[in-house]
């Protein structure tokens, strides 16, 4: 890489300690990621990922390496980070609107421009039109699209996605998919996504690491060379289906297996 990275990982480990055990969760992960590119993680479960995408965030430490934001080592939280996890946490009290709003609330940015931001950010992931309605009176799919906003909302320069569709049925998750692209396309924000699914992988991403089985490591990055902007034509060509196969052998799985 030639470019500087917007955010490194070196050498990062991670041991959960109990009264009487430890669980080594993270061997070490090494790896860097460019402004403005689409990562995926993937692996088998339990080999760390949500762990390594949490240590990025800096909402946990790790126990060995650390993390360099812009070659600065991070340590804690940055508003330069968003991230998105697989609930949607939203206060349930609050509407879409208020709830997008909430983060700049928080800063203290005068209500007028908090406002226009938040319904700007509704309009942008397709809600425009739900601004007043609770979590409650949404489908999963919207829930997760005003989550979405929220961390969009104060413009963060890298977003962390912890399988954010992964409670999804298969039909919406393919929607907000192209939501994704699509928003990442205006926003062209650096993203880094945890998923379980090879085929979201390859079709989101520039670029997918593959963690090894706990203790996790990055055991493979495999570049994502087909073109942008993508189409579900792209799902069907042979490079496809080649990348499918390369990252299913680097987890060990069956090549004959379905996507998913």
């Amino acid at each position: 890489m030639t470019e500087r990275p917007i955010l490194a990982a070196r050498q990062l480990q991670m041991t959960f300690q109990a009264a009487e055990s430890s669980l080594e969760v993270l061997e070490e992960a090494t790896f860097e990621v460019l402004p403005n590119e689409f990562i995926c993680l993937i692996g088998p479960s339990g080999c760390g990922k949500s762990t390594l995408l949490r240590i990025l965030g800096g909402l946990v430490a790790p126990t060995g390496g650390q993390v360099l934001l812009d070659g600065q080592p991070l340590d804690g939280p940055q508003q330069r980070i968003g991230f998105v996890f697989q609930h949607h946490n939203l206060m349930p009290w609050r509407t879409a609107l208020a709830n997008v709003r909430l983060p700049l609330e928080i800063q203290r940015v005068p209500r007028d421009e908090a406002e226009g931001r938040a319904r700007a950010m509704l309009e942008l992931v397709g809600l425009g039109e739900f601004a007043e309605a609770l979590p409650r009176d949404l489908s999963g799919g919207m829930r997760q699209r005003v989550a979405l906003a929220r961390e969009l909302v104060y413009d963060p320069d890298v977003l962390l996605l912890d399988e954010p569709f992964g409670a999804l049925d298969a039909l919406t998750r393919e929607q907000l998919n192209w939501e994704l692209l699509r928003i990442w396309q205006a926003r062209r924000k650096t993203v880094i996504m945890v998923t379980h699914s090879i085929q979201e992988a390859i079709f989101l991403s520039d670029r997918v690491l593959v963690m090894s089985p706990r203790p996790g490591r990055i055991e493979r990055q495999v570049e994502i060379d087909l073109p942008r902007p993508r189409s579900t034509d792209d799902l069907y060509t042979p490079r496809f289906l080649e990348l499918s196969r390369t990252l299913r052998a680097a987890l060990g799985q069956r090549t004959e297996a379905p996507l998913g």
